[in-house]
């Protein structure tokens, strides 16, 4: 996706992280242009990872020539030359585009800046024009920057990519050349070393090696997982959770089928504005559309031949055309006939009409229908990514439909929920985005409602600031129907994920004509409060693999228990036996290895496979009515009575430790 252009205000507010990227980026197009002074230079931002500048080279620049750009980067730091702002005319701009000046170390007669002169049309008359220049290099800039290049610190070029001009695909390719800027050398350092760690603990690499999911893109499709079995046992612990924390929080549980008719989602508002995230429609024949189409068959042969009649005998006249149009109006519905089913996208319209389905008065609210839905959207196939970003998915989603006295509470139950989540998975780290519309998007991006986008925005503003909950407000970023909160964590390797999110919906549910009879007797529209804590198995699956590097806790782990034998004696196989019935009886995911193999080797086995609990039975052992307890990463934790032994594995599963 291409980045927006930043205003001014937006610009102002740079971090001084950004301030030392976005330096960085000038610094690197200084040193190409020392190396390659035809180089052609579009936009260099600093972007979340660092930053990067668009080049247009015939030399096609590859991580082999990092090396001696950097050594250029290093001696226009060393200069500590400053970055000075000059302030030019829109002509004065377009004359040093047309030079080759911009965004080059000297003018270049015949090769134009044609990129800065792209990105001046974008500036708004009006706007103040200005230049930045560090040594011989003077850019199209509105800044910021640090104040010398001295002041950059440390920093690393990263790769290289291709990228369309203003990212459209009808403008020229350009190189992108990424890299990455920090205030000093360590803080560069521990960077490096979190991608290295992200690298080992990608979801993707370690869910093939525990065997947890697979995605079989010939036969099933790409960015539809098949769960394997260890993997089920996540999703299915999840749901558990879930269902368990709901219930307890007086959520009821709803089913709802995978698809609908087209005018669930033309109602909801999804269709046209959301078609290009769906499956295309299923279109199905029912009965009275198999007796609509004969009849226009029928219709469309008898109008067809007196058209043909008519151009053959009166061609040109005015009845003649309009027999014509006839045609091809009958022709027209005949090829629309059907009923278009579209597989569903998101589960509230489904919610929305079982709450029509029975009568409600205020006594009923609030009303908390919970679903683990299986949605299905049609990502792009170059955005899919294992389980991150994926078209077939399992969503913790509810509905809470409520009055409007009764929002602030609900909403902060919800807030709590996430809360309580983040303790059980050791999240430390989160921050709630509070995005809400902008009075230029109203009747376009957002409903326009401007009265109630007001007073929900302050309600859930209020919310946020009563419960002192960590959050930063986003405008221009709420959903179509209300402002909403996403939720934003960090994994203990210091990785951001959008985990979930929080949605207030003050119009969909009158659309579908949603009421409930209050206390006066007058019937009114609920609020609804769209929310899903755990997002989707898929992605919340992803997002633990990579958190937990595969090493769950006991209660999630996919294998829990592995009893190992040291001998095959009878009696030592029998008690071991036993223990794998009693744990099992107790739904304890459990396995055995009571093969010949060396007790070593078997553990060895076992921890590759990363089971959380081994126990390993002796002759002593078994003698003593003990067993032997290892933990994945822990070690040896020694000898017990076998009886503890259980008892604690079941009352760690049940409390969910960490």
């Amino acid at each position: 996706m291409e980045n927006e252009r930043k205003t001014l205000d937006d610009r102002a507010k740079m971090t001084e992280l950004e301030r030392i990227r976005h330096s960085c980026a000038h610094v690197m197009a200084t040193a190409i242009l020392r190396l390659w002074p035809e180089a052609q230079f579009a936009a260099g931002p600093p972007v979340e990872i660092g930053f990067y500048y668009d080049v247009d080279l015939k030399h096609r620049i590859s991580p082999e020539d990092f090396e001696k750009i950097e050594a250029e980067m290093k001696k226009e730091i060393k200069a500590n030359n400053p970055f000075e702002r000059i302030v030019v005319t829109r002509e004065q701009a377009i004359k040093d585009s047309e030079s080759g000046r911009l965004g080059g170390l000297i003018e270049r007669p015949g090769n134009s800046s044609k990129f800065k002169l792209g990105n001046l049309e974008a500036i708004p008359e009006g706007e103040q024009i200005t230049y930045f220049k560090n040594g011989d290099f003077i850019d199209l800039c509105a800044g910021p920057h640090v104040m010398r290049t001295g002041n950059i610190g440390a920093f690393k070029l990263t790769s290289v990519a291709s990228a369309y001009y203003k990212g459209d695909e009808r403008n020229p390719q350009l190189q992108r050349i990424y890299g990455t800027a920090f205030k000093n050398k360590t803080q560069l350092d521990e960077y490096f070393k979190m991608i290295e760690e992200a690298k080992r603990r990608d979801h993707r690499k370690i869910g093939a090696e525990m065997g947890l999911f697979a995605i079989d893109a010939e036969y099933v499709g790409p960015g539809m997982p098949l769960w394997l079995p260890k993997g089920t046992a996540l999703v299915e612990e999840l749901e558990k959770l879930a269902k368990e924390t709901e219930f307890q929080a007086g959520y009821v549980r709803v089913k709802t089928p995978h698809l609908a008719r087209e005018k669930m989602y033309t109602t909801s508002g999804h269709l046209p504005y959301y078609a290009e995230s769906m499956f295309p429609a299923i279109k199905v024949m029912e009965e009275e559309d198999k007796k609509r189409e004969t009849f226009l068959a029928s219709l469309l042969g008898a109008k067809n031949e007196l058209w043909e009649k008519a151009s053959k005998d009166f061609p040109g006249t005015q009845e003649t055309f309009e027999l014509g149009k006839e045609v091809n109006r009958i022709r027209g519905e005949w090829e629309s006939v059907g009923t278009r089913y579209y597989l569903k996208a998101m589960n509230c319209p489904h919610h929305h009409r079982i709450f029509a389905a029975e009568p409600h008065s205020y006594r009923d609210l609030p009303l908390r229908l919970a679903e683990y839905g299986t949605c299905y959207r049609y990502e792009q196939s170059g955005e899919l990514f294992g389980l991150m970003r994926v078209r077939s998915l399992n969503m913790n989603d509810a509905h809470i439909y409520c009055t409007e006295g009764q929002f602030a509470q609900e909403f902060n139950a919800v807030n709590e929920m996430y809360l309580k989540y983040f303790k059980i998975f050791g999240i430390e780290k989160y921050v709630m985005r509070f995005s809400t519309h902008s009075a230029e998007g109203l009747g376009k991006k957002y409903v326009n409602e401007p009265e109630l986008w007001k007073k929900t925005e302050d309600m859930v503003r209020q919310v946020l600031i009563d419960s002192k909950i960590n959050y930063v407000e986003v405008p221009n970023e709420a959903a179509f129907y209300g402002p909403k909160i996403d939720v934003q964590v960090w994994s203990v390797i210091g990785r951001e994920f959008t985990l979930a999110t929080n949605q207030v919906d003050f119009a969909v549910p009158k659309k579908f004509g949603l009421v409930y009879r209050d206390r006066d007797n007058t019937e009114k529209t609920p609020l609804c409060i769209h929310r899903a804590p755990l997002g989707t198995h898929e992605r919340f699956i992803g997002f633990l693999i990579e958190h937990y590097a595969g090493n769950f806790p006991l209660w999630l782990a996919p294998e829990q228990v592995r009893v190992l034998t040291i001998g095959e004696d009878e009696p030592l196989i029998n008690y071991a036996k036993a223990i794998v019935n009693e744990l099992r009886a107790n739904f304890v995911r459990v396995d055995a290895d009571f093969s010949s193999n060396k007790i070593n080797g078997k553990i060895q086995e076992a921890e590759t496979s990363k089971v959380h609990t081994m126990l390993v039975i002796g002759g002593r052992d078994m003698e003593a009515g003990n067993v032997s307890v290892r933990v994945h990463g822990k070690g040896n934790i020694g000898a017990k009575p076998k009886a503890d032994v259980i008892a604690d594995i079941l009352a760690a599963i049940k409390e969910r430790r960490a």
